[in-house]
């Protein structure tokens, strides 16, 4: 499948971005209703003030927030240009997509951040964001979209509601109230997981920050369950992407301060949570400082990284292997290799899962080299969802059909994957050689194939070999004259890798000019477009493709079946 075009899609008319949005975000996206009884329950008194301003941690996005002091309001592809300061949404919003990430406020410490000019610009537009929506608004105060602002608009706070005449605080500080009574009445009938972590923390920060403790071990309650829901012993998030691990740990470090400065104790579970979390962001963090993009998490900021692990109240524990989280990783030398092993998150959280068994990031000290076509919040919802799919991903591909096929949660009314069966990966070590044998059966009931995959890597770092098999078992029996199945094995590359194809090789320089080259036996070996999301948009990149036809009766020894391939790194000697 192939997911780079050479020009970009023509621009959707309102009635296809209405019915996209429907369709790829789920009940979720739907907006939200207001009964007359509801309007009277988050009518209510405007607290005086901040008791104190929750610490942000995390640094932020100067490039964004230099982009947007320009009035230049880019998300995803899409990229709108206002005038003198104008908010976003005084103008026609390019999609659904984009006016949902305007109105969850993650861009303002971003605009905060641009010196007196910036907090003036940021006070503004959370101004005439009240003027226009502070009442009320279906498609803003969904509770996600709600909460999110919620926490963006507190963690700044120690601005946002101090700076102004005295009449535009109040202001805020109503609207900020009334939308707080919102999220807290619908806290508990709440089916998305990722609000419902929201809600959680941002219900929190309320009790400390603005009620003086009023609530607090109730909403402590709900936090520790949320943490027991969706961080798996092994410190990894229940949805198995580094990024939401990163995010729920700088989440809990904001809340501990937010504790502490309160003259409380830190709850031992929140201690417990972060430094679990913090040795699964040690396990994923890159050469280059950032996260590898699996599942529906970004590469995420090397800054923001730093910041979440200097938290830490002693050094995270090394570990190779993440037995919950179902990754393995070998580092030799420089080179680094993350393998995906696990099955796809149970319900409800595996709605943005992917169907990634067994690809693998691959990375040289701070170069990335094979990945997958990455995710990013930013990204449009369609490209987001293309992504999911197996050809999306460093793996092999069989019939072009997804190793984990995708089902409705009805609940929701978004897709997830199932499965693979039979997934896992074991670890050979030897002399200091490292072997990784992997294997998982998702195409097995359609096919009646496995696909298994081994990878070695040398002691020095300087090769990584690999085998991709499909074997028929022998528990089956032999099959039948069929037609063989055509599959392809795809080796996804980051956009900063330059392929060229050689006459025996395909040679790959990295961003910081090393050479490695790509070998196989396998006749044809070509050099495809491809996309990549993780950085926020979508780039054009190129992959590595080996395609074939299965023998149904092969045992996975020969070809067709068995295919092998290598990265070698040139040296100087």
């Amino acid at each position: 499948m192939e997911y780079a075009k050479s020009t970009p899609p023509p621009r959707r008319t309102p009635e296809e971005d209405a019915e996209l949005w429907s369709r790829l975000a789920g009940i979720s996206g739907e907006d939200a209703a207001a009964s007359p009884v509801h309007r009277l329950k988050i009518a209510g008194a405007t607290p005086s003030g901040f008791s104190f301003y929750p610490d942000p941690i995390a640094p932020p996005d100067t490039m964004r927030g230099e982009s947007l002091m320009k009035d230049i309001w880019r998300i995803g592809a899409d990229k709108i240009e206002m005038n003198e300061g104008l908010p976003p949404w005084t103008a026609p919003l390019p999609s659904r997509h984009f006016a949902d990430r305007v109105h969850r406020f993650d861009w303002l410490a971003d605009v905060f951040a641009q010196g007196e000019e910036g907090a003036e610009r940021a006070c503004y537009l959370v101004d005439d964001w009240i003027a226009n929506f502070g009442r009320f608004n279906g498609f803003a105060w969904r509770v996600g979209c709600t909460a999110d602002r919620l926490w963006n608009w507190m963690v700044c706070g120690g601005k946002l509601f101090t700076l102004g005449e005295q009449a535009e605080i109040d202001q805020r500080l109503e609207s900020l109230a009334r939308q707080l009574r919102h999220v807290e009445t619908l806290q508990n009938d709440c089916a998305d997981f990722i609000a419902r972590w929201r809600i959680a923390c941002v219900m929190l920060l309320d009790t400390l920050c603005l009620r003086d403790g009023e609530g607090y071990e109730e909403a402590l309650e709900h936090l520790e369950n949320e943490c027991t829901a969706q961080i798996m012993p092994d410190g990894g998030h229940v949805t198995r992407a580094p990024a939401r691990g990163l995010r729920a740990m700088l989440d809990l470090c904001i809340l501990a301060d937010a504790v502490e400065t309160s003259g409380r104790e830190v709850p031992g579970f929140v201690r417990k949570w972060i430094d679990r979390l913090g040795g699964m962001v040690a396990f994923f963090r890159s050469g280059d400082g950032a996260l590898p993009p699996f599942n529906d998490g970004d590469e995420s900021l090397p800054q923001i990284v730093d910041a979440a692990l200097a938290r830490m109240q002693s050094r995270p524990r090394g570990f190779m292997v993440a037995p919950k989280s179902g990754f393995h990783k070998v580092v030799k030398g420089t080179a680094c290799l993350i393998l995906d092993a696990g099955e796809a998150p149970e319900q409800p959280f595996g709605d943005g899962a992917h169907a990634g068994a067994l690809s693998f990031e691959f990375q040289d000290g701070e170069s990335r080299l094979v990945t997958d076509c990455g995710f990013s919040p930013e990204a449009d919802i369609d490209w987001r969802a293309a992504v999911r799919r197996t050809g999306a991903h460093s793996t092999l591909v069989l019939a072009g059909e997804d190793s984990a096929p995708f089902r409705r949660n009805e609940e929701t009314g978004l897709t997830y994957p199932e499965g693979p069966e039979g997934i896992f990966a074991k670890r050979l070590e030897e002399n200091d050689e490292i072997w990784l044998d992997s294997q998982h059966g998702g195409y097995k009931r359609l096919h009646g194939l496995l696909h298994r995959r081994r990878l070695f890597m040398s002691s020095d770092g300087l090769r990584l070999t690999g085998e991709d098999s499909l074997a028929r078992p022998v528990s089956q029996g032999a099959i039948k004259a069929e037609k063989p199945i055509p599959f392809a094995v795809r080796f996804h590359l980051h956009p900063t890798v330059r392929a060229t194809m050689q006459d025996h090789f395909i040679q790959l320089q990295t961003e910081c000019g090393d050479i490695w080259r790509f070998k196989t036996s396998h006749m044809g070996a070509k050099l495809e477009k491809t996309v990549y999301l993780g950085r926020g948009v979508v780039e054009k990149s190129k992959q590595i493709v080996l395609s074939g036809k299965a023998d149904l009766d092969s045992d996975g020894s020969a070809p067709p079946n068995c295919l092998r391939w290598a990265f070698l790194k040139e040296t100087d000697a």
